[in-house]
């Protein structure tokens, strides 16, 4: 007499393996301003899916900020900023850098410009919008206590 396999459906599910942290230098982050969040948010939510949560330590400084996550994946991948209309609506990448202030003097004696910096930032990471030589929005950041 022969036993019976074990039915497919038995089997435990593995959990899904957690994202690699993204490596210095890459780009690891994407944020879309506007001055209408809200819009934005059900925009992108409607069309791909995405999830949005309020970042609370933006939040505790004044700032409008979302994060962005997938569906099936709780880490955040990237904001929305509401602008309040200070600032241009955009879409950008950024990239994961060791030293936000270097990098911009980096990027100035490249050609580029540095646009806004904040170092020492209480309400998160150390950031910077920048300009390629021709023209190109990006950002770059580093980690709160990097």
């Amino acid at each position: 007499m022969t036993t019976p396999a074990t039915p497919a459906t038995s089997a435990t599910p593995e959990a899904p393996a957690a994202p690699a942290a993204p490596a210095v230098n890459t780009v690891a982050w994407f944020e879309i301003a506007s001055d209408d969040p809200e819009g934005v948010q059900r925009f992108y939510g409607d069309l791909f899916g995405w999830r949005f949560r309020t970042d609370a330590g933006s939040a505790a400084v004044g700032m409008d900020y979302r994060l962005i996550s997938y569906d099936g994946d709780e880490g955040a991948r990237g904001g929305v900023f509401g602008t309040r209309g200070d600032m241009p609506g955009h879409a950008v990448f950024t990239v994961l850098v060791r030293d936000v202030a270097e990098t911009c003097r980096q990027v100035e004696a490249l050609g580029g410009k540095v646009l806004s910096q904040v170092v020492g930032n209480a309400g998160g990471p150390d950031f910077a919008y920048l300009h390629d030589p021709s023209g190109n929005l990006f950002g770059i950041f580093a980690p709160a206590g990097a």
